[in-house]
């Protein structure tokens, strides 16, 4: 007997920060209002895709195929690699959580870039491991020399996202390399490639020859971002095989759904058309950031589908400006605000609003 009147999670769980999703934009009569505040793509769905879409869902009252071989198979030649060191899930963040789920035991310590990605320390601590943050650099950039001498003998897992969410910069191999050679081969290292496609820089970091050439690196991929499948939630995972299949082993029994994976595997057949779109959207943030330059904007070097305003306690002033007219961003108190590069004239609202916003 415990003395406890009720059942009691355990104690991690109140410790849990809460996700914050990008807020849908506001209602305003007269006046055509944008989300900005989520990273979405912002072209509808290409045709194909939907066709593959509705077959899957006239068949929703039969399980998906667990074992997703079709989506594998798809992987597999997209990337040139064997099916053996594939993961899929639903979402690049499910595959965050599940590595730290299979690789971390209680109190093990999990080293992240910060600010990042907003999920990495609500994964860690759901697992209960210990998070330690190594700030970014003024810039935004990973710094990695100090992520390197954060390692102890407690790191399982570091976590690298390149572009950085929300800071945007990306790793440079030279960078990943000179990493990868100070982390102790027995700890994982997870590099965050969500933004992967709109990645336009010197010296890219070239994930599959990364992962091919060191045991312990896994890829993190989605659906999401550039491929425009963020409502049907599927990603997925590269790694040698041993880590792939740890992977697959906490994986949630017909995780990914029937209508994801046609999704998916559509969407895969269409890349090159896709890609075409993402060409466009990088045309636009360049549009958009140099813009913001021009206007004395001091905004980090930007390879995902948005920019960063360091804001500090504007922060909330700047999201109340946005409000008004009619663009929806995603604040961080107290640091600053990310916005995604969406339609051309929402796109066109944002750079208005920093002409005048009072810094």
């Amino acid at each position: 007997m415990t003395g406890q009147s009720r059942p009691a999670p355990r104690p991690n769980i109140g410790l849990i920060p809460p996700y914050v999703a990008g807020r849908p934009p506001t209602v305003r009569p007269g006046m055509t209002s944008y989300k900005l505040s989520s990273n979405e793509n912002p072209y509808p769905p290409l045709p194909g895709v939907v066709e593959a879409v509705q077959e899957a869902v006239a068949q929703m009252n039969r399980y998906p195929d667990m074992g997703s071989a079709a989506l594998y198979a798809a992987l597999a030649e997209t990337c040139r690699v064997p099916v053996e060191d594939l993961s899929v899930a639903t979402g690049s963040v499910a595959l965050i959580y599940q590595l730290v789920q299979a690789f971390c035991e209680p109190g093990d310590e999990v080293v992240f870039a910060w600010r990042s990605f907003e999920a990495y320390p609500i994964a860690v601590t759901a697992a209960a491991a210990t998070a330690v943050r190594v700030p970014v650099l003024p810039d935004g950039r990973h710094d990695l020399p100090a992520m390197a001498a954060a390692i102890t003998d407690r790191t399982r897992v570091v976590l690298v996202c390149t572009p950085n969410n929300p800071t945007g910069p990306a790793v440079s191999q030279t960078e990943l390399d000179e990493f990868l050679a100070a982390v102790p081969p027995h700890v994982l290292v997870v590099v965050d490639e969500a933004y992967l496609e709109f990645v336009r820089m010197a010296d890219p970091v070239d994930g599959l020859a990364t992962y091919r050439r060191h045991q312990n690196v896994v890829l993190t991929r989605t659906f999401s971002k550039a491929y425009g499948l963020a409502g049907f939630r599927v990603g997925y995972a590269v790694a040698p095989a041993p880590l792939a299949a740890a992977l697959r082993a906490v994986s949630l029994p017909f995780g990914v759904s029937s209508v994801a994976q046609a999704a998916a595997i559509a969407s895969l057949e269409r890349r090159e058309e896709l890609l075409e779109r993402v060409d466009a959207l990088v045309a636009e943030r360049t549009r958009v950031a140099t813009g913001l330059r021009e206007r004395g904007w001091d905004v980090p070097q930007a390879q995902g589908n948005f920019v960063w305003f360091e804001l500090g306690e504007r922060t909330a002033d700047f999201a109340a400006a946005s409000e008004e007219l009619g663009i929806m961003v995603r604040p961080f108190a107290g640091e600053g605000a990310r916005v995604s590069i969406g339609e051309t004239e929402a796109n066109d609202r944002l750079l208005r609003l920093a002409e005048g916003f009072v810094r």
